[in-house]
């Protein structure tokens, strides 16, 4: 999966629930990633980490929830296979909505400053 390009304004938004418990981009693009391939490693490959990795994050995510995001299925080469529950779809959905209402309630602000800076000419 693509990393989202990143727009003028919000490069990434995280959602603290705990002290040691958040929700970014990286780990909802993961989710989003085992939603569209049902496979924890594919998702991981497709944003350039080992299957060790993304198999931390999705348990950081089930542990932090307390509850599972994602269910697997064991199986061997081919068979076994990972899925959103209803709670996963419903985060991913919702942490979506959340960078969009932020990108929309923070664009003016970004846009005047921008603007006051000339940042037209700057990369």
């Amino acid at each position: 999966m693509a990393r989202r390009a990143k727009s003028a304004g919000l490069t990434h938004l995280r959602v603290t629930f705990s002290d040691d418990f958040y929700v970014g981009p990286g780990r909802a693009d993961l989710l989003e990633g085992i939603a569209a391939t049902g496979s924890i490693a594919a998702a991981g490959k497709r944003m350039g980490m080992s299957y060790k990795r993304a198999w931390s994050l999705v348990q950081a995510l089930n542990d932090g929830f307390g509850r599972p995001l994602v269910e697997t299925s064991r199986g061997g080469a081919g068979q076994g296979g990972a899925a959103l529950t209803e709670d996963g779809a419903f985060v991913l959905a919702h942490y979506r909505a959340m960078e969009e209402a932020t990108r929309k309630a923070i664009a003016g602000d970004v846009s005047a400053v921008a603007r006051r800076l000339d940042m037209s000419r700057r990369k």
